[in-house]
């Protein structure tokens, strides 16, 4: 509980965390209200490629760049640690390192996840109300609870993946860049070379998250549904978590 606490008050007493969650609202909320408005000022002419206005669009500020802001969050919170020195001080005070990364994953993973799954509801809520009307409207639940549901176990999942580079890299510009670069262009880049990329991408492991979440398949020829690639995300998060789990206990802070 000692440890926890240490935790939490690095989390609080500092500006960032509080500034990564306000654009993470902002970026939930503010993303589902303009893709209503897109959505309902297409008209009613959904032949003409109006957009469709569903779950997964509506969420799409947390999934596709709230988590990401959060994934920055939790990196910085070991790099700035190894940055300033504070890191020493933490494992004088907590000589088994294990338990500090375990704490530190354990409350940034849970803030995040409750985090997300409450900005998704609150974004799917906004939607309703400004584009709810709209024909290509269908923001029910039912056969989208995946989409819902499957927001904080993707955040958790994010956030130990963050952390686990932020310890293998130590650095904050290094980290931030491999979490952004890795996610967003270079698994989307090798999944746009035709039939190569739909072979590839069911081994990609941030494209297997994102299969998770999807509520409609892909292009890609997966072997797999959606429970597997979960299954296939947890499985390299415990790879990237456990080298990080050994470097930390290995290398001088």
């Amino acid at each position: 509980m000692g440890v926890l606490a240490a935790e939490r008050i690095k989390l609080t007493s500092t500006r960032s965390p509080w500034w990564c969650t306000a654009i993470v609202v902002a970026l939930a909320l503010g993303l589902a209200a303009l893709f209503a408005i897109v959505t309902k000022s297409a008209g009613d002419n959904p032949a003409d490629g109006a957009p469709t206005l569903d779950v997964s669009t509506a969420t799409a500020g947390v999934v596709g760049f709230g988590v990401m802001v959060l994934m920055i969050m939790a990196a910085l919170t070991v790099t700035s640690e190894y940055r300033f020195g504070v890191i020493r001080t933490t494992f004088q005070a907590v000589p088994n390192r294990t338990k500090v990364l375990l704490t530190k994953t354990a409350l940034v993973g849970v803030f995040s996840a409750v985090l997300t799954i409450i900005l998704a509801f609150l974004a799917i809520g906004v939607a309703k109300a400004i584009g709810g009307s709209a024909p290509t409207a269908n923001l029910t639940l039912d056969g989208q609870w995946r989409a819902v549901y499957g927001i904080p176990i993707y955040a958790f999942l994010m956030i130990v993946v963050a952390i686990g580079v932020g310890v293998l890299v130590r650095q904050s510009a290094a980290a931030i860049s491999l979490i952004v670069l890795w996610s967003l262009l270079i698994e989307p880049l090798l999944g746009a070379f035709g039939s190569f990329g739909r072979n590839v991408a069911p081994f990609l492991p941030f494209q297997n998250a994102s299969h998770f979440l999807a509520v409609s398949e892909s292009g890609a020829n997966w072997h797999w549904g959606p429970w597997g690639s979960l299954l296939y995300f947890v499985a390299f998060t415990a790879i990237v978590y456990g080298a990080a789990l050994i470097m930390i206990n290995q290398r001088d802070a």
